[in-house]
């Protein structure tokens, strides 16, 4: 009777770039959750002043007044339900980046899922006229066409790994 044998995992670059991809995104987004609730009850169109002398950025230009007007808009409160949504999807991105760290099926799925929940959207906004960058958006959207084929195609070899029958 041979001992029971952990099987070994392939090596899989392109899972741990996506693993990259999910953590550095967590940790992001927990670094803005937590800028935004420091910022809560400060004077934000003071501090938005601030930040655009210290910038040296022109203040009179028409993107960024109607920037101020917005920002003079928020409320304490419509800033710290933006840091608790941001913190809540911070941390959806780091269970997902540990999950595959560990190869667990069901961070397959979520990372599946995700990524796939997001291509609709980024396929709508470079149909239509939008302030973001075009570029960007079709980066975002071709890594995460990448992320589901990927995952999608090579889900059984990473995630549920043949274990060696006990010879009896």
């Amino acid at each position: 009777m041979g001992a029971a044998r952990e099987p070994v995992k392939k090596s899989a670059p392109t899972l741990y770039a996506i693993i990259a991809i999910k953590l550095l995104k967590g940790l992001l987004f927990v670094g803005l959750a937590v800028v935004a609730y420091t910022l809560s009850d400060n004077d934000l169109p003071a501090e938005y002043r601030n930040l655009l002398h210290l910038l040296r950025l022109n203040p009179e230009r028409r993107f960024f007044t109607d920037l101020a007007t917005q920002i003079g808009k928020l409320t304490e409160a419509n800033v710290l339900w933006v840091a608790a949504g941001t913190l809540v999807y911070s941390l959806f991105s780091l269970v997902e980046g540990i999950g595959l760290i560990f190869r667990v099926p069901w961070a397959c799925w979520l990372a599946i899922s995700e990524s796939a929940f997001f291509i609709p959207i980024e396929v709508y906004e470079l149909v239509k006229p939008s302030r973001g960058s075009p570029l960007m958006i079709f980066v975002i959207l071709v890594i995460n066409i990448v992320i589901v084929w990927y995952l999608t195609k090579n889900r059984g070899r990473l995630f549920h790994p043949h274990h060696p029958r006990e010879a009896g």
